[in-house]
C-alpha cells in the first residue's frame, strides 16, 4: 500500500471512530432531563389505529422520529394501575416492589395504594392529599439519579390520579401533584412540601376561572380537558422548577389518566375513546414543544408507555359473533360463601374481598370459626376451576405444583407478594371481566394476562434515541434499566427487567 493509500486509510478509520463516538453516549454523559410519560389504559394498537389522525408533533413525532418497541408486554398478573406505574418506574414486578393493587392488603389489613394518615393535604382542605410512597418497597429512577447525583436532580411527578403521580416520582422526589377533584385543584402533600409553589397556584387559579373546566366538576376525568390540565401543570413544573437547566440531570414523570377514566365509561371504540386519543395527541405535541423550548431539541430522553391495555367490551364482542362475558363478581363472592359453608360448614363471611382476579380470604374469621385455612383454600380453588367463565385458578402458595402453563405461571409468580397478594388467584377466559349490576352497557376493564390487557406502547425518544423499531419481545419491567443504562446510574434497588440494548447501544 501506497503512502498517499495509508494516509486515506487512516483518515477514513478516523472518520468513522469519530462518527461510532458521536452516536453513543460517552461514559458518564447524560441528558438534561428525563421525561416518562405513561398514558393509562392505551392499548399498543392505538398507535396505528390513530395514526393516520394524529398530529406532526405528537404522537407521529415519537413514532417517526423515536425508536418503537413493538411487543413490550406486562410480565405479571394483575394488570392494573397502580402496578404498571410503579413497574415501568422501579423495573421490577409486585414480588418485590409491593404494589400489588390499587388496593390490596398489608398482614391482613385492606390498604389504598398510596394512602397515608401520617400526611395531610397541600393545596386544598381535603383529605385527597393524605397521600405518600411509604407502601412501595422498592426504588424508582429518580430515586437512583437523586441518589447518584447527591441529589442535586429534581423529580417532579404530575397526574390526574394520585398513585400515578406519587408511585412514579418515587420515595425522594421534590414534588408530586394530582387533581383534587371535589374542589378542583391540583394538590400535593406535606410529605413533598408545607405549601404549593408559585407556580402550582397559578395553575389552580386558571383552572378556576375555567368555565369548561368548572362546568365538568368533580366529572372532569370524564372529558379530554383532564389531559390538558394535567399538560398545563406538568409544564409549569417544568417551568417554575426549571427542570433541564441545572447542573445535573433532572427528571419529569407524567401520567395521563382520563384515558383509563374514559375507557372504563365508553370503552375501546366509538367517539369518547376518540376524542381522548386525538385530545391527547395535541397535549402532548404541547408538552414536547415546551422541552423543545426550555431544555433544547436533543437535549432531554423522553419515553412513552402505558401502565395496562383493555378488553374490547364484551357485547360490541358478542354483537360481532366474537367470544366474551361478563364476570359478575358480587355473585361470585356469594356462590363461594355458599359452597364454603355447604362443604365446611362455615357460620360466617369466610372472604374479605375479591379485588383484580384475587381471592382475599379473612384468616381471623376462618381461625375464629376452628376451620382448617387449606381446606378453605381447597374449596375455594375447586370451586373456582368449575365456575363459568373462568379457565382456572391457583392457591398462591402452591402455585409451582399447579398444572398451568409455564406463560400463566410466570405471571402469576411475578405479581405475588406473599404478604400482600391475597390467597387465590384466577384466570378469566378470553374477553371475560369483572360486571357489576350497575355496570354501564359500554364499560370495560382491564387485569389479565391476555394481549388486550397485557400489550403495551413503548417509544424512546431524544436523547442519543436512533429511529427504529424492534419486535423483539421485552416487558414493563425493562423500562428502567434502559433509562438507567443509558444515564450510566445504577438500577433500582430490587430491579429485575433487562436493559433493551437495542435502545442503549445505538
Amino acid at each position: 500500500m501506497s503512502n498517499k493509500m495509508k494516509k486515506y486509510f487512516t483518515i477514513l478509520c478516523l472518520l468513522t471512530l469519530s462518527l461510532c463516538l458521536q452516536a453513543q453516549p460517552q461514559f458518564g454523559e447524560r441528558p438534561r432531563l428525563v421525561v416518562g410519560v405513561v398514558v393509562d389504559q392505551m392499548r399498543w394498537d392505538y398507535l396505528s389505529r390513530y395514526y393516520e389522525q394524529f398530529t406532526d408533533g405528537g404522537f407521529r413525532r415519537l413514532i417517526d422520529q423515536g425508536y418503537s418497541c413493538n411487543n413490550c408486554l406486562i410480565n405479571y398478573v394483575p394488570t392494573i394501575t397502580a402496578i404498571g406505574h410503579t413497574s415501568i418506574y422501579t423495573g421490577t414486578t409486585p414480588a418485590f416492589h409491593g404494589i400489588c393493587g390499587n388496593s390490596f392488603t398489608i398482614d391482613g389489613q385492606k390498604v389504598y395504594c398510596t394512602a397515608d394518615s401520617t400526611v395531610q393535604t397541600v393545596g386544598s382542605q381535603s383529605k385527597r392529599g393524605m397521600h405518600s410512597p411509604h407502601n412501595m418497597l422498592s426504588t424508582t429512577i429518580g430515586d437512583q439519579l437523586r441518589l447518584h447525583t447527591d441529589f442535586r436532580s429534581k423529580v417532579v411527578g404530575v397526574s390526574y390520579k394520585d398513585r400515578a403521580a406519587i408511585l412514579p416520582a418515587g420515595h425522594s422526589a421534590n414534588a408530586a401533584y394530582w387533581l383534587d377533584t371535589k374542589n378542583l385543584c391540583f394538590v400535593s402533600s406535606t410529605y413533598y412540601m408545607q405549601e404549593l409553589p408559585a407556580y402550582a397556584k397559578e395553575v389552580n387559579a386558571a383552572i378556576a376561572k375555567n368555565k369548561e373546566a368548572q362546568k365538568a366538576g368533580e366529572r372532569i376525568g370524564y372529558t379530554p380537558l383532564c389531559g390538558t390540565l394535567t399538560t398545563d401543570m406538568a409544564i409549569a413544573a417544568l417551568q417554575g422548577e426549571n427542570l433541564g437547566r441545572g447542573e445535573a440531570t433532572d427528571m419529569l414523570c407524567v401520567s395521563y389518566s382520563e384515558t383509563d377514566v374514559i375507557g372504563h365509561e365508553w370503552g375501546t371504540r366509538g367517539e369518547h375513546t376518540d376524542a381522548a386519543y386525538l385530545e391527547l395527541d395535541k397535549d402532548l405535541a404541547r408538552l414536547l414543544t415546551a422541552l423543545d423550548q426550555q431544555v433544547g431539541q436533543g437535549n432531554y430522553l423522553l419515553f412513552l408507555s402505558a401502565d395496562h391495555g383493555a378488553a374490547h367490551n364484551w357485547k360490541f364482542m358478542n354483537e360481532h359473533r366474537l367470544p366474551g362475558g361478563p364476570l359478575y363478581i358480587e355473585n361470585l363472592k356469594k356462590s363461594i360463601e355458599e359452597c364454603v359453608k355447604e362443604k365446611l360448614g362455615s357460620t360466617k363471611p369466610v372472604l374479605m374481598d375479591i379485588m383484580d382476579y384475587r381471592v382475599f380470604i379473612d384468616h381471623k374469621s376462618v381461625g375464629e370459626q376452628g376451620l382448617n385455612l387449606q381446606q378453605v383454600k381447597d374449596v375455594i380453588v375447586n370451586y373456582l376451576r368449575a365456575y363459568d367463565g373462568i379457565v382456572t385458578a391457583v392457591d398462591y402458595e402452591s402455585a409451582r405444583t399447579t398444572a398451568i402453563p409455564q406463560l400463566l405461571l410466570d405471571r402469576v409468580l411475578m405479581g405475588y407478594h406473599p404478604r400482600r397478594s391475597g390467597d387465590i388467584v384466577f384466570i378469566p377466559e378470553p374477553e371475560h371481566y369483572s360486571w357489576w349490576e350497575k355496570t354501564v352497557p359500554t364499560h370495560t376493564t382491564h387485569g389479565e394476562w391476555n394481549p388486550y390487557d397485557a400489550h403495551i406502547p413503548l417509544l424512546f425518544f431524544g436523547w442519543k434515541v436512533s429511529h427504529g423499531a424492534t419486535s423483539r419481545e421485552v416487558h414493563i419491567n425493562d423500562i428502567a434499566p434502559t433509562v438507567c443504562q443509558m444515564l450510566h446510574i445504577q438500577q433500582p434497588n430490587a430491579c429485575s427487567g433487562e436493559a433493551i440494548t437495542e435502545v442503549t447501544d445505538k
